[in-house]
């Protein structure tokens, strides 16, 4: 038997969650949003959140239907030699851009965060602690959090997706994706890791 007035599981409660919690992502932005929050307002019990979800960014993630897995783009990143993480961010976010069965979708997701102030603030919390702030702290020296780091890549990228795809300034829509590591991956690498492998570095 389930608690007087909570849902018990299945798709219908699934998606009661899922609506529930794209309000209160609305309303108090990424940060503030607390997956017992979620629980509370959608009538269910916290542990059925966690039963659906792996944590408050996939809840986000389906909240918001983004055609990203955060876990996996760290994942990626992370498994690059310190000296190409610049290069690996770079690749990894035009490839997923330019997959066919995520272009419109995450097109939607910056048109919104170009109009919203909300759904602005959601996508740069968002993109903070669950995309680039991990990806920042793996390369930081232990103990210390680059958060500076992590919000000029977070800005270089959202920059790029503008220019590329939204506003198509000149030149980008055309440029290789290789071509944009090459010019933009240093910057990139400057932001987040060492220039070089320390070892590299000590020999120098």
């Amino acid at each position: 038997m389930t608690p007087r007035g909570r849902r018990p599981g299945g798709e219908d409660t699934r998606a009661h969650i899922v609506e529930v919690a794209r309000t209160e992502f609305a309303a108090h932005g990424y940060d503030r949003t607390s997956l017992r929050g979620v629980a509370r307002a959608a009538g269910v019990d916290p542990a059925l959140v966690h039963h659906y979800f792996d944590g408050k960014t996939d809840l986000f993630t389906a909240a918001m239907t983004l055609p990203i897995r955060p876990a996996e783009i760290v994942a990626r990143v992370t498994a690059a030699e310190p000296g190409q993480v610049g290069a690996s961010v770079v690749r990894t976010f035009l490839t997923m851009w330019d997959e066919p069965s995520r272009h419109e979708r995450m097109l939607a997701v910056v048109r919104s965060a170009m109009s919203d102030e909300p759904a602005a603030r959601m996508l740069r919390e968002f993109l903070d602690q669950a995309v680039a702030g991990p990806i920042a702290e793996f390369y930081a020296p232990e103990g210390e959090r680059n958060a500076v780091g992590a919000s000029l890549t977070a800005a270089t990228l959202t920059g790029i997706a503008i220019g590329r795809y939204l506003v198509r300034f000149e030149g980008l829509p055309d440029a290789s994706v290789e071509e944009l590591i090459e010019r933009v991956g240093p910057a990139i690498q400057g932001y987040l890791g060492p220039r070089r492998p320390h070892a590299e570095a000590d020999q120098g």
